[in-house]
Order: structure tokens, then C-alpha cells, then sequence
């Protein structure tokens, strides 16, 4: 479905599904150099069980026009412009990774708009190498292949997709290779120069469940319980096995505590 955001065309996936008048919404937040499609099961599901399901690409992202945004902030008053543009007074925002910090400031910036926040595989500050910020400026190849070094638990590394016949790694680099030039520093450098004071957080005001993967190297699984220890009330859920990438190695586990969290 197509919207126009700050002037711009930005789509969103709705999980298979219209948007339906007065039910639950949920808005999905994707991470760097990503687009909508790693959502897939997690959006789908929820359409398909009662609610409103948007699974935006980001400003310059997949099939989204416009410059990709340069901070989290801005990226937060987009989302909120994104409900305006689709006509939903609030929603529960899921977000992984930039995403996450997407999804965290939003919040918190416009907590009027927001029911329900979850975030996978986060940490407050994220902070970028020199050298991946430098191969994702100069040679995004080579930053594919950090990122997908890191992403990955040892095990999703050789296989072990919930598809048969997918190759989680491989899926992943396609991915990477389909955004636009000059989106990967962009997203890395926004994430690198969030600089939120972690204790901020305690004026969170909605409920918050915390994601992470228990052989995260991308942000490590303290940095997630880190953030669920700074706002009383938070649910901290790890899922054993995982790394970064969460919805690709464990789909059904984030699915089962997204279903928990938002029921």
C-alpha cells in the first residue's frame, strides 16, 4: 500500500491483508539497509488474526522514495507521520535493531500515538565501528559481509532455516544488495550517533518488551537487558540460539512473544 509521508510516496506492507477500520495496529520497523520483507511471518500473522498491520519501507528504502533520513529522530517523526498518513490515532510499534531505536524514540516523543512497544535485538547507545562505517561509505560488498559475519549465529552460518531450501545468509545479502547507493552509511551512521541518555528511558509510558538473542554479537544480549532494568515493568524475552537476526532464525520465538506481549 502506498502513502505519502513528508511529501514523499512511501509504501507499506500490510500483511496480505487491508487495513481494517478500528482494529489494533501494529507498525513494524525494519533495520539497516533493510526493507519491509523481513517481516514476512510476523506482519502476515498478525493481519490474518484481527489487526492493522503496516510494515513500512523506511525514506529511501525498497520501494520508498525520498533521501533515507540521516537520525533516529527524524526517522521517529516520520513514523508518526506515517500513522497520520494512514489514518490511525495510535499503535503498537515493533522494531529490530535501527529499527528498535526507531521505535524507542517514537515513543517517546509522541507517546499519545503509541500503545505498545517491542524491541529485538537492541541496545542503547549503538554504537557503529570505524570500519563498518567506513566499508558501508566506500564498499558496501565488504559491509555486507561484516554484517552478515555478525548477524548470524555460528549454526544459522551453515543452514538451519525454518524454510527448507533457504539459505538465511545468502537471502540476507540479496537483501543488503537491493537497497539504493549511499542507504547503508546513512542507517549505520544514524545508529552511531544516537545518543538518547539511557536514563530518559523511565519516562517511557507504554508498556515495553524487550527482544534479544542469546548469541547476539551485533548487540549483545546485556545491552537488551540493560534497557529492560531501566523502565520498571518491562518484559525482557531471550530467545536461546539466536543471534541478530531473530526473525530469520527464530521466527516462530519471536512470533510466540509478540503474540504474548500484545495479547
Amino acid at each position: 500500500m502506498k502513502f505519502t509521508v513528508a511529501g514523499q510516496p512511501a509504501y507499506a506492507y500490510t500483511g496480505g491483508k487491508p487495513p481494517v477500520p478500528d482494529a489494533p495496529a501494529i507498525v513494524f520497523l525494519h533495520g539497516a539497509q533493510q526493507d519491509h520483507s523481513c517481516w514476512t511471518l510476523q506482519s502476515r500473522w498478525f493481519a490474518h488474526h484481527g489487526h492493522t498491520v503496516l510494515a513500512p519501507d523506511l525514506p529511501g528504502h525498497g520501494r520508498s522514495d525520498g533521501p533515507p533520513l540521516a537520525s533516529i529522530e527524524a526517522l521517529a517523526d516520520w513514523t508518526a507521520a506515517l500513522l497520520d498518513a494512514a489514518g490511525l490515532a495510535r499503535a503498537s510499534l515493533v522494531g529490530h535493531s535501527m529499527g528498535s531505536l526507531i521505535a524507542l524514540e517514537t515513543a517517546l516523543r509522541h507517546p499519545a500515538r503509541i500503545e505498545r512497544c517491542a524491541l529485538l535485538g537492541s541496545a542503547l547507545p549503538m554504537p557503529v565501528s570505524d570500519a563498518l562505517l567506513d566499508a558501508a561509505r566506500h564498499d558496501e560488498a565488504k559491509a555486507a559481509a561484516l554484517i552478515n559475519a555478525f548477524s548470524y549465529s555460528p549454526g544459522a552460518q551453515f543452514g538451519g532455516s525454518a524454510v527448507p531450501g533457504l539459505w538465511m545468509t545468502g537471502v540476507n545479502q540479496r537483501l543488503m544488495e537491493r537497497q539504493k547507493p549511499g542507504v547503508f552509511h546513512t542507517d549505520l551512521a544514524a545508529c552511531n550517533a544516537y545518543a538518547r541518555d539511557p536514563a530518559s528511558l523511565a519516562g517511557l509510558r507504554c508498556p515495553l518488551l524487550v527482544i534479544a538473542g542469546t548469541r547476539d554479537r551485533m548487540t549483545a544480549p546485556r545491552a537488551a537487558r540493560a534497557i529492560a532494568d531501566s523502565i520498571p515493568g518491562s518484559r525482557l524475552v531471550n530467545i536461546e540460539g539466536s543471534g541478530h537476526a531473530l526473525m530469520a532464525e527464530k521466527p516462530d520465538a519471536v512470533l510466540d512473544a509478540l503474540r504474548a506481549f500484545m495479547a
